[in-house]
């Protein structure tokens, strides 16, 4: 196993701890949803403002350890001026009303590790209907979609990322501390699995691709603290900053 693999406090024995049975739970959001027709045309558009070359894919989390799509080439890149935040509050997913989680965006400022994905180019529209099917349901998610130049071994790429600047959304929260996420990650379960999964596989598969992200690293060392204080005792209350 890798060496820091080994050392991440956050474990698979604490990540089952978190995992509950949970029915997807349908909210009333207000958003402009997105219909199955919608996304052809949006694939298209996408595709039509996209920088001269091979399309490429920035992948800073969930697309780098579960996808469900086929691509041509892989490639480490750095996206300067943005970076990794849990800032999404999600109420579904990975999430509900009653215990909110978060998912990861990026926003600006810093900069990101992450791995470049290449579409096969005779796919490229096919593919991208199915990315966006995976993580856009609404106009207003589509907004924070943007092409980002990303700095690799053999030149600059232009690339897709998605919630790249979501500040425009109602679920975005600004500033939430480590302590805070940490809070939220370890108690926090949707129909898709709970807060902590997806930072674990985040951390492990960033891990196993050579990518240690400082800040994800810590905040898996809080999340593991905060499951073994759960264990020792009854703590369920929510008290974190999502109104």
């Amino acid at each position: 196993m890798n060496h820091r693999l080994s050392q991440m406090k956050l474990t698979e024995d604490l990540v089952r701890l978190c995992h509950r049975d949970v029915e997807y739970q349908a909210v009333d959001e207000k958003y402009d949803y997105l219909t199955d027709d919608d996304y052809p045309p949006l694939a298209a558009a996408l595709l039509a403002k996209k920088p001269p070359g091979p399309l490429w894919i920035f992948a800073y989390g969930s697309l780098i350890w579960k996808r469900d799509f086929e691509i041509a080439e892989q490639a480490i890149g750095v996206a300067h001026g943005w970076h990794r935040s849990f800032c999404l509050r999600m109420v579904n997913f990975r999430g509900t009303l009653e215990q909110p989680g978060l998912m990861m965006a990026l926003e600006k400022g810093g900069h990101c590790e992450g791995v470049l994905l290449k579409l096969h180019g005779d796919q490229e529209e096919k593919t991208l209907n199915t990315i966006l099917y995976r993580e856009v349901g609404s106009h207003e998610q589509l907004e924070s979609a943007r092409w980002i130049s990303v700095h690799t071994a053999t030149g600059i790429v232009e690339a897709l990322a998605f919630y790249a600047g979501p500040d425009n959304l109602d679920n975005y929260i600004s500033a939430l501390a480590l302590p805070e996420a940490a809070h939220i990650l370890a108690r926090s379960c949707g129909h898709w699995g709970s807060g902590a999964e997806y930072l674990f596989n985040t951390v492990r598969h960033l891990e196993e691709s050579g990518i240690h992200d400082e800040q994800l690293w810590q905040l898996q060392e809080l999340t593991a603290a905060e499951i073994v204080s759960l264990q020792a005792g009854p703590d369920n209350k929510t008290e974190h900053r999502l109104a």
